[in-house]
């Protein structure tokens, strides 16, 4: 389909202002991302997991192969196609192939519980789904919506409904498709505030920029091989990961283990260059006695995503690898990072790096003025305005179906990230603050008011409020306080049938660490918990009765 700016506002979305297209021989679109490599090295080795190795040329026949079973099943330009799998080559050869026939993917965790899960496959209007085993029977169990398929792509297994349609459509030519790049292309689903999923809509444009500008400011070896942990079900890994290293001819390693003794296996096995993990599992790989140094010799360009990770262990990390660990600063609607730290560059204490080219951080007031060097305000990113990146970047198109908070976050002409940060002088970006309520466990956002909100669903909860408490290893962890209705159960019972409940509606990573069971919660003169009074009281002071 041609999108039109009226296609756009119907679901909630926002042209580009500018479609400039992305230079210095960059790809100007993900349907056509392995073009240079298949020009180049179309024999070695693109993509590699634990029950199949690609070279380009493989994975270019793969992709097309996918493509064509997917429009027999009616898949055309603009439906929407959900993937939910661990990190398998299937993974990326699904949202490759939808990108040829300009449908839209949408990445969907395994870690969901079913009902987020299905949450997510009825607010994206979803046609057909892939995924494995677990996550079919998953949701072939619950209401499908307007779903009309399901396909099961269970790794390693050549009975599947995926392995037979693969190779049922073997030597199957590349999708005649008119690709828009700036037309909706995949959708990343983030928690808000109102603890509602939202997904962040980009173009084939977004996501191939970040790898062609990260590769030209960051440059990799060709061949260079990169190891990818996070789950690729998550849009800005899918980003970072195979589609960063597509662009340099590099080769991308799908790890299906996310412990660092199974990570760090595959490092030693597969000679793994460059790898980002979240601090927690850096952490544990550096300090388990199970894992020796020499199998992490390959390891040049290690990362940490997600949170930072306390000094000492930036001391053992430098000792491991003979270099700083590098950080930046990124979100789901950018997509993926706008600032990282320069490895060449002394260690800045607090500071999340500098942009990268195509993209400038701007801190506003509440009116949306910009403000000086050095003042705190909201954190903005927006394209830069001179030079041969000038337009370039767009950000997200909006939020799929929320036209409100669409307006409210790309209002003016800024992303707005709500965040609360500065710039110094020298460009380096420092957050000093979370202007949306989140807490960040070991790397991975999670909303507090998507947790309150399964509590209060339960008749015995007269109030809750969900915190953060710091933690040494995964940064923060989940605490619920929780005001039982008169004649509720006791503590220790309520307890564990409010922590079933969570488990039946959230993701494990979700779940409570600590509960706390308060007479009264602090309330302001609008009756509203204030929730730094409840920190204080949990965490400083002695427990309140009740406990």
């Amino acid at each position: 389909m041609t999108w039109t700016d009226e296609d756009l506002v119907n679901i909630g979305l926002q042209a580009c202002p500018q479609r400039i297209p992305i230079p210095f021989g960059g790809p100007q679109d993900v349907a056509s991302v392995l073009d240079k490599a298949l020009a180049a090295t179309p024999d070695a080795e693109a993509l590699v997991g634990r029950h199949s190795r690609f070279t380009f040329r493989m994975l270019d026949h793969a992709i097309n192969a996918a493509a064509a079973g997917m429009r027999t099943l009616d898949v055309n330009p603009g439906d929407r196609v959900p993937g939910s799998m661990g990190n398998h080559p299937e993974l990326v050869i699904a949202f490759l192939a939808t990108q040829r026939l300009g449908a839209i993917w949408v990445g969907i965790n395994t870690a969901l519980a079913p009902p987020e899960k299905a949450a997510l496959l009825s607010d994206s209007g979803a046609s057909l789904l892939v995924a494995d085993r677990c996550v079919s029977e998953q949701i072939r169990a619950l209401p499908r919506s307007e779903l009309r398929h399901i396909v099961t792509a269970e790794p390693g297994d050549e009975s599947c409904g995926w392995a037979l349609s693969m190779t049922r459509h073997r030597g199957s030519p590349r999708p005649v498709v008119r690709i828009d790049p700036f037309a909706p292309a995949a959708i990343a689903y983030t928690s808000g505030t109102t603890g509602t999923p939202k997904g962040a809509v980009h173009s084939q444009h977004n996501l191939a920029l970040v790898g062609h500008a990260r590769h030209l400011q960051r440059p990799a070896s060709v061949g260079m091989i990169d190891g990818v942990s996070l789950p690729l079900s998550i849009l800005n890994v899918m980003t970072l990961g195979p589609l960063t290293s597509f662009q340099y001819g590099g080769k991308s390693v799908c790890i299906d283990g996310n412990h660092a003794v199974a990570i760090a296996d595959w490092v030693s096995r597969e000679k793994i260059d460059a790898l980002l993990l979240v601090s927690p599992t850096m952490i544990d790989l550096l300090t388990n006695p199970a894992i020796s140094r020499q199998s992490l010799a390959s390891l040049m360009k290690p990362g940490v995503g997600g949170s930072q990770v306390p000094d000492t262990f930036r001391t053992l990390y430098r000792e491991t690898f003979g270099q700083e660990i590098l950080f930046g600063y990124g979100l789901t609607e950018a997509p993926t990072a706008a600032t990282q730290t320069i490895a060449a560059e002394p260690y800045v204490p607090g500071s999340s790096g500098v942009c990268f080219d195509q993209v400038r951080v701007v801190i506003v007031d509440g009116a949306d003025n910009e403000l000086p060097q050095g003042a705190d305000g909201e954190v903005c990113i927006a394209p830069v305005t001179a030079g041969p990146w000038k337009g370039v970047y767009t950000p997200m198109l909006g939020y799929w179906n929320k036209p409100e908070a669409t307006v409210e976050t790309l209002r003016n002409g800024l992303l707005h990230t709500g965040d609360i940060g500065s710039v110094d002088a020298h460009g380096h970006l420092y957050i000093k603050d979370r202007a949306k309520d989140v807490i960040i466990r070991g790397g991975a956002n999670i909303y507090p008011a998507e947790i309150e909100r399964v509590l209060l669903s339960d008749h015995r909860v007269a109030a809750c409020a969900v915190l953060a408490k710091k933690d040494v290893r995964l940064g923060e962890i989940v605490v619920a306080a929780v005001q039982a209705a008169p004649g509720a159960a006791d503590p220790g019972r309520l307890r564990e049938e409010l922590t079933a409940l969570c488990l039946e509606q959230l993701a494990k990573y979700k779940l409570p660490a600590e509960w706390h069971f308060v007479r009264d919660m602090p309330r302001n003169a609008m009756r509203k918990i204030v929730k730094s009074k409840l920190a204080k009281m949990l965490f400083e002071e002695k427990s309140p009765p009740g406990q």
